[in-house]
């Protein structure tokens, strides 16, 4: 079934658990899809996990765009949300509106995310005026990292706490379908989470929320640079990619592959021919 924003609504109605992972290429959104997950997140984590950036700051307009144009061909049930990098939608109204058209036309997501409650209520309400779905996003905002300091806990303090349930209430005013609610206590989440009438999507939580996200290449291994305290490890693919290039290097050097099955072959008349004119 094609999920959508509607549908999200309707799953916290009925008590259903929601499901997300962010995917960033056509292969990989295909097996998430094909796997039967709600919503696809192509966030800009993208540049720490598939360019490399030290965090989310360097990433464009552009680079997502290209990454939710592959996505979006591999992806047909789930329901796929852009993320709005940094400085896209901070500068001006109309330029934020620009931005998360160029996700929705160029790039062929449903949705857009955006970091912030009520520092970005503005352009959260022109963009949803102008049709086009925003999830919202509270907590920990790596975005904001140089600003929290690192990447922090949020919610601690009963001044942080009343913040985040203003900012939810906020953004569920505003007309947001949904919100991230980013490594936050389990209780303040819970707390957020029987505010809103809109779903909450967990990242590091805890288990009350509407539904949860991870990076698929934290959960499936294929991320060693650091791991999350909240991200379980479902599988270790790295190190079985790793093992098998390790089997392929030393078939090649002991010249085991390419064996029969994988050669093409020709007549050996032919060849004969051919000989003779060399």
């Amino acid at each position: 079934m094609k999920n959508t924003v509607a549908t999200f609504k309707e799953a916290k109605e009925k008590g259903k658990k929601l499901t997300m992972l962010t995917a960033y290429d056509y292969s990989t959104a295909k097996l998430v899809d094909e796997a039967g997950i709600d919503g696809i997140l192509v966030g800009d984590s993208l540049g720490m996990v598939a360019l490399g950036y030290e965090n989310t700051l360097s990433v464009t307009v552009d680079d997502m765009v290209h990454h939710i144009k592959a996505v979006s061909r591999g992806a047909k049930n789930a329901l796929i949300v852009g993320d709005m990098p940094f400085l896209s939608y901070h500068v001006s109204i109309e330029e934020s509106i620009r931005n998360a058209g160029r996700l929705v036309q160029e790039g062929g997501c449903h949705a857009v995310k955006l970091e912030g409650g009520l520092d970005v209520l503005d352009k959260v309400k022109a963009i949803i005026k102008a049709q086009i779905p925003v999830m919202g996003h509270i907590g920990l905002t790596p975005q904001s990292v140089n600003m929290l300091g690192g990447f922090k806990v949020q919610g601690k303090s009963k001044e942080q706490i009343k913040r985040l349930i203003d900012d939810a209430k906020y953004l569920e005013d505003a007309g947001c379908f949904s919100i991230v609610l980013e490594a936050v206590p389990d209780e303040v989440a819970r707390i957020i989470t029987e505010s809103v009438s809109i779903p909450t999507i967990g990242i590091g939580a805890g288990k009350y929320c509407d539904g949860q996200i991870l990076v698929v290449n934290d959960m499936l291994g294929l991320f060693s640079d650091f791991t999350p305290k909240f991200v379980k490890r479902y599988r270790s693919l790295g190190e079985e990619i790793k093992a098998g290039i390790k089997e392929y290097i030393e078939d090649v050097q002991n010249e085991i592959f390419p064996d029969e099955v994988h050669s093409f072959k020709i007549n050996k008349e032919v060849v004969e021919e051919i000989k003779k004119l060399y």
